[in-house]
């Protein structure tokens, strides 16, 4: 965590309060720390733990591009081998069924199962559409520098987690 605390910021001329770099991170820290902790919760209702719930919704993402449990493993930053207990796992409760690929015997596809998808559609569904009002607060220009933001952010996060997990090795 960053750890500075925090100083308030002088209102800007705009309609958005001014911040110092220190009070960004902090705001990001508590925000990382808030949603962890929503994550969590949401598992904990959809009978899951916080991984499981993580590789759900990147098959969820996917859509009609079935992913195979190699890419489920790349995205979740996690073995082949940890994804096959993670896939049995989700089979096992009814999140996801797994479907050859047509491409390669070998192979098989990840799909959710649509009741399932309708639960976490039920559990999510409030929660986006907090988020797509507060998002609509925002300028166009804003909205593309908040996804230049996370989108840069996410890269450097999983460059830095693949960098220290190496020095386990």
């Amino acid at each position: 965590m960053h750890g500075t605390p925090a100083t308030p910021g002088a209102q800007s001329s705009g309609s958005r309060p001014s911040a110092t770099p220190a009070e960004m991170l902090t705001a990001m820290d508590h925000t990382i720390a808030t949603h962890l902790l929503s994550q969590q919760e949401m598992a904990r209702r959809l009978n899951l733990n916080v991984t499981d719930l993580t590789c759900f919704a990147y098959v969820l993402e996917a859509g009609e591009e079935l992913l195979t449990a190699g890419d489920l493993a790349e995205r979740a930053h996690v073995t082949t081998g940890a994804v096959t207990g993670i896939l049995n796992r989700l089979e096992r409760a009814g999140y996801i069924t797994r479907r050859p690929d047509p491409n390669d015997r070998r192979r098989v596809r990840v799909a959710a199962e649509p009741s399932a998808v309708a639960r976490a559609h039920a559990l999510y569904g409030p929660y986006y559409a907090r988020l797509a009002a507060l998002i609509a607060d925002y300028s166009p220009e804003e909205v593309a520098v908040l996804s230049d933001w996370f989108t840069r952010q996410g890269r450097l996060a999983r460059e830095y987690m693949d960098e220290i997990r190496d020095t386990d090795a």
